[in-house]
């Protein structure tokens, strides 16, 4: 098939490309830097993009890092980055229509849940990632009007050791200093890299739309995900950081991104039959 990504430098984006070309694949990336051989090139900002045609899958990665202090320009271009980006491209796909589009998303739809179970038919929670994330998805209107399947990749944590998150956590448990979050009980909803590369391929030969959770089948609190990996790593786990200090320190984006619970499933991707490869946080931190 012929596929098109945006955000190809990310941390998913670099694992699906070689991944996608090794099934035979052919990827062409649309991205911010003009004369890239073998790109499109397009400019959210400036509401520059080119024709977009004879393409099978679009798949649209790109988004700006919510990881760090939220000011209210960074929080302004986290949506921006999102919700223009999206609707550019939307527009720009209904002229000549791929036969799936797969957009970004994230499980902050869900908000602050504490032990609810969610699942993709669970209502969307309150916060500034669900306010994010709802006007995100609607971005994909104009693909959906004229008739292409959208799917919504609502991701929770990505785990990979070769970037992204997992990496920056291992270093402070490595020295013996990881830390446990606030009181630990909240839920983390989690996935390893490699059941998102291997999950968007299944949504790309299945018939599945609207949102589908990119999330392991076993979320786990703070605390367990703290004592796994420091158990992995063979150190000890001996220090808490308080909810005030975090919130101090990181503001807005500790409590919704570092203290807030989401305890979603993937009930979408296991009901159509897709088999996780790391199904538990045992399996995936057991790795070579």
């Amino acid at each position: 098939m012929r596929i098109l990504v945006t955000g190809s430098s990310g941390l998913v984006g670099e694992a699906l490309i070689p991944f996608l070309i090794s099934l035979g694949h052919k990827v062409t990336c649309l991205v911010r830097q003009k004369n890239i051989p073998n790109t499109l090139y397009w400019d959210p900002e400036r509401v520059l993009i080119p024709e977009i045609v004879g393409f099978d899958v679009v798949i649209h990665l790109s988004g700006q890092s919510v990881a760090s202090r939220w000011t209210d320009k960074i929080k302004q271009e986290i949506l921006s980055s999102r919700v223009k980006s999206t609707l550019l491209l939307s527009k720009a796909l209904a002229k000549s229509p791929p036969k799936l589009f797969i957009c970004a998303s994230a499980v902050g739809f869900y908000g602050n849940r504490g032990d609810e179970v969610l699942t993709e038919n669970s209502p969307p929670g309150s916060g500034f990632l669900a306010s994010v994330v709802q006007q995100w998805e609607a971005a994909t209107e104009p693909a959906k009007m004229r008739g292409i399947r959208c799917v919504h990749a609502r991701f929770g944590t990505i785990l990979s050791k070769r970037g992204g998150a997992l990496p920056k956590m291992m270093f402070p448990f490595r020295l013996g200093l990881g830390t446990i979050f606030g009181s630990g009980t909240q839920y983390m909803s989690w996935i390893a890299i490699e059941d998102v590369l291997k999950g968007i391929e299944h949504l790309i030969h299945s018939n599945l739309e609207g949102a589908v959770n990119f999330t392991s089948p076993n979320p786990v609190t703070n605390r367990s995900f703290c004592e796994q990996l420091a158990k992995a790593l063979h150190r000890p786990l001996l220090f808490r950081i308080g909810e005030r200090p975090l919130k101090w320190f990181l503001g807005e984006m500790a409590e919704e991104m570092l203290l807030t619970s989401e305890r979603v499933m993937p009930e979408k991707l296991v009901q159509s039959g897709y088999q996780f490869s790391y199904p538990t946080l045992s399996r995936f931190l057991s790795q070579g």
